[in-house]
């Protein structure tokens, strides 16, 4: 991980494949996933996440053809690509989803406190 630790950031969201965490300091969020860590804006972070959702599961699992057992999501901005089977695309979406739940649940509650404090 360049130029942050660990202590500087604040988890979102975990599940046992992976963690989301955000980084104030940077402003960015950091995706630890399949044995990697990433760096991402907000906007990339949702444009993966728009990605993963855009899999399509079902022609996945029933397909026999050999290049259908993963998919290869190269993503602007990043260097990382990432190679996932189904059980991957799986766990990433699940990732996603409840980091994009937090973050949103996150945005309500400071909205709230800001409108009891004026």
């Amino acid at each position: 991980m360049a130029k942050t630790s660990f202590h500087q950031l604040e988890e979102i969201f975990r599940t046992p494949a992976g963690v989301v965490y955000q980084c104030n300091r940077n402003n960015c969020f950091w995706l630890e996933f399949a044995g990697g860590i990433s760096a991402f804006k907000i906007h990339d972070l949702l444009e993966l996440k728009k990605r993963v959702e855009q899999i399509n599961l079902e022609e996945m699992a029933h397909n026999t053809a050999r290049v259908a057992d993963v998919v290869i999501l190269n993503l602007f901005r990043t260097e990382r690509c990432f190679v996932l089977t189904l059980t991957d695309v799986l766990n990433l979406r699940e990732l996603l989803q409840g980091a994009k739940v937090m973050l949103e649940l996150n945005s309500i509650l400071h909205d709230c406190l800001h409108a009891m404090a004026v």
